[in-house]
Formats: structure tokens, C-alpha cells, sequence
């Protein structure tokens, strides 16, 4: 049976984390915490510092400072106690190739030393036919080998899931049964921890999000409050041309016409209704900011 902490511990606790690799930084002072049962998103550019911060957590690299631990284990000085509560999908899928789906699959139980009790759901609810299991795995396509990279990280139902880039190569239906399946994760207690290049998948699933850039984190919040960041634009039609005025606080010009305004409004749009009560207006709409708006400018050099 595995050891594990109780749940008052972080699924995962960072702290002053630094990754060194002579001159270049990876990783610079990230401190972070993941509590159980939550899906958190770690969101950056290639070369931004995820992957090192995640081979860090599975004791695959050694940090140059700072400490990580999982549910209080030192995923150094406690590596083993650390790693057998977490599933684990790479981004880029290193199985041998002249294993079978099925070998792999029994490979991956038997190192993790706990039985893969939801082998057989997550087969039939990621289509992956028990046929397949009998192929070598070089005859697989990369959304096969996607999925079987999958079911064994979630095979064993860990405490802990380090998904990167878990719905690369996958078609639009098993991208939505995945994040089924991690909604039912976060309602049993589990822990998502996702990599992802893909923002309206992390906006849907998330509960919250770190931006790391340059090794650094740049943004640590929940999605609803990442969102709130850039504010609402709101579109105003008018009937007839109005005079340039000024708003009041929180709210600035986008794009200003005689007959149209476009409008960034910060915060609560309650201000902006008085505003409009005394001018002609014929049409609002009101859009909410996608993540994508809102990350684009810590992406930004």
C-alpha cells in the first residue's frame, strides 16, 4: 500500500525552486502550492521552464536550490515515497517499441506497485480496443500511443496526475471525454497537475492557473480572477452620433466613433449603466475575455 500524507498537506509545495544549468537559468525561485482536488493549470512558452519544474517533481533532475515536495514528501531526500503517488504522461511518449500495448500497460502497474484498478473504464472511455493492446507499439498512431500514455498514468489511480500536453494528438471527442474524466478526478479528491499549449482546454478544466516565463512565475491565480484582468469589452451602438466624454474610473476608450464606442471596462460594468441611461443608445453587447487575451501579454517579450 502506498504512504501518503494527509490531505492538509499540498499535492505539491514549492519552495525558492531554482534550476541551474551552468550560465542559463531554467527555473528562477518558483514557489508555489497545489492543494488536493485541484486542477491546476502551468502554462508557458516553450523554453519557459515547465518541463524542467515538472522532471524536478519526479526526481528526475536535481533542483540548484530551493525544495519541492509532494503531499510532504521531499521529492528528493523522499523520492520514492513522493513518485508512488503520482501518474505520470510525458509530452513526448518514450515507449519501446517492440512492447505491446498490453506489456506496457502491465510494465508501468507493476513499477508503480498498485493494481491498475481503472485500466478497464479508461480503455472503453478513451476507445482503445483491447485488440489494440496485442499490437506492437511502433504499429500505433500517435493519438493510440496518446492514449495508452493516458491509461497508464491513470491506470492505478494516483493521488497526484502530471499531465504534459495530455491532448496532443487527440481528436475533439477523446479531448472531451479526457477532461470528463478529469472533472470526476477533482470530484473524487485527485489532483490534476497539466501542462497545456492549449488555453480554451485549460480555461474549461482549470481551477487555477501559474504562468511561468523565463523560468519565472508571472501570474498565479484562478482562472475567473486571470479573466478579470483584461475586463470586459463592451460595445455600445448609438441612434444617433453623441460627443466624446469622460468615463469614469476603470473604464477606457478601445475604439471611439460618433455612433459606436468600444470599450474596456475593468471590474463592475454597474457604472457603466447610468452612463448610458442618458444617451442614445440602441444596441450593448458585452464580451467576457477569453485566457487567451489575458495571458497574451505575459507572453509578450
Amino acid at each position: 500500500m502506498n504512504a501518503w500524507r494527509p490531505v492538509s498537506q499540498p499535492a505539491i509545495s514549492l519552495r525558492h525552486l531554482s534550476k541551474n544549468y551552468g550560465a542559463l537559468v531554467a527555473v528562477r525561485d518558483v514557489s508555489l502550492e497545489v492543494m488536493p482536488g485541484e486542477v491546476f493549470g502551468f502554462l508557458g512558452l516553450n523554453g519557459a521552464g515547465k518541463t524542467t519544474t515538472i522532471r524536478i517533481l519526479l526526481d528526475l533532475l536535481r533542483p540548484s536550490g530551493g525544495s519541492a515536495a509532494l503531499f510532504g514528501f521531499d521529492c528528493q531526500r523522499e523520492s520514492r515515497k513522493a513518485r508512488a503517488l503520482v501518474g505520470y504522461l510525458p509530452g513526448e511518449l518514450g515507449f519501446y517499441s517492440d512492447m505491446t500495448g498490453q506489456e506496457m500497460l502491465d510494465l508501468m502497474a507493476r513499477l508503480s506497485g498498485t493494481a491498475p484498478s481503472h485500466r478497464e473504464q479508461l480503455l472503453d472511455r478513451l476507445e482503445l480496443a483491447r485488440d489494440d493492446l496485442r499490437r506492437r507499439l511502433r504499429e500505433y498512431s500517435t493519438g493510440m500511443k496518446r492514449k495508452l500514455g493516458l491509461i497508464q498514468a491513470l491506470q492505478c489511480d494516483p493521488q497526484l496526475v502530471i499531465l504534459d500536453e495530455p491532448t496532443e494528438g487527440l481528436d475533439p471527442l477523446m479531448q472531451r471525454a479526457l477532461h470528463e474524466i478529469l472533472f470526476e478526478l477533482r470530484g473524487r479528491g485527485r489532483t490534476v497537475f497539466m501542462s497545456s499549449h492549449v488555453l480554451s482546454e485549460v480555461e474549461r478544466v482549470c481551477d487555477r492557473i501559474a504562468v511561468i516565463r523565463k523560468g519565472e512565475i508571472v501570474l498565479l491565480s484562478s482562472v475567473d480572477e486571470a479573466r478579470r484582468l483584461s475586463g470586459r469589452i463592451v460595445r455600445v451602438y448609438f441612434s444617433r452620433g453623441v460627443e466624446a466624454m469622460t468615463l469614469p474610473a476603470g473604464m477606457s476608450f478601445i475604439e471611439r466613433k460618433p455612433d459606436e464606442w468600444m470599450l474596456r471596462v475593468a471590474g463592475e460594468a454597474g457604472a457603466l449603466i447610468p452612463l448610458l441611461a442618458a444617451l442614445p443608445v440602441r444596441d450593448v453587447e458585452i464580451t467576457e475575455p477569453a485566457l487567451e487575451d489575458v495571458l497574451r501579454s505575459f507572453y509578450r517579450e
